[in-house]
Order: structure tokens, then sequence, then C-alpha cells
């Protein structure tokens, strides 16, 4: 799915220029990374980040300087395959202002009981740790921005 990984200390990501492997501090994110080393500017994430655990949800939403949006679906889930390539915009056009994850609630489903998920999709937006807003339901990428536009 994505090309970014996740990890309970950062993201981890190739430098597009030389290809070595970075990691992006959660309290740095919004921040202007450099490739360790070439030096060249490593971009913000511009594609969703799979949270394949407990863990690693709980780091990147509670130590992100830039506020979270999750999108909690499942595989087998019609409206939530719709969603997937509206989230993908969503990430690249609010790159370094937004982080957007996402959990499939079949892997994690301690995460779905945890936060009231009751249908999917369900979109909710964490801030320092807490959530901010939750919507269930499947959005065009117009809609999702203007969802987590208040939590810019």
């Amino acid at each position: 799915m994505s090309n970014i990984e996740s990890d309970n200390r950062g993201l981890l990501l190739a430098c597009p220029n030389c290809g070595k492997r970075n990691r992006l501090k959660y309290e740095g994110l919004g921040q202007t990374f450099r490739c360790a080393q070439c030096k060249n500017e490593l971009p913000s994430p511009r594609e969703p980040i799979d949270i394949k655990s407990d863990l690693v949800f709980d780091a990147l939403t509670s130590r992100s300087t830039l506020p979270v949006l999750v999108d909690f679906w499942a595989p087998w889930c019609g409206p939530c395959k719709m969603v997937a390539p509206e989230l993908v915009k969503v990430a690249a056009e609010t790159s370094g202002h937004f982080v957007v994850a996402k959990v499939n609630t079949e892997q994690l489903p301690s995460l779905a009981r945890r936060f009231r998920v009751t249908a999917i999709p369900t979109m909710a937006v964490f801030k320092g740790g807490i959530e901010v807003a939750h919507q269930a339901g499947a959005m065009p990428a117009p809609a999702i921005r203007k969802f987590v536009e208040p939590w810019r």
C-alpha cells in the first residue's frame, strides 16, 4: 500500500535522491528533514501510512506535531475501497499539514473498539493524542478536506 513504513519512533522512508533509509521522528513532522547520507531535503509524507500495531498508532497520534487523520477500514468493505483513492488525494494535498493514516479494523480490532468504530469507513482526527473529530461514512476528497480543515 504505502512506500512509507512506521514504527514506534517515527516514519521510515527512502531518500528519493540516494535511496538511503531515513527516520522522520513523529515529534519533528511538519519540519524539514534532511537525508543522513546526501543531505537532500526529504519530502513530507504524501500518501496514507498503514498502521500495523496499537503501539505504532499510539506513538503516531500522541507524538506527531501534525494532526493525524485516521481512516478505520476493512478489506471486505466496498465503501472503504471507494474512499481509498480519495484519501490518497487528501494525503498528497495536505502534505506537511496533516498525516493521513489507515487502520485495518480486521487486523487491529482493539483500536476499533477503543475509538467506538461501529461502522466503516470511519474517519477520526487526532491532535496531541486526543481524538478531536469522528465521522462515519464514505466521503469524497473535498468532503474529507472540509472535515479536517478546522484542525489544521
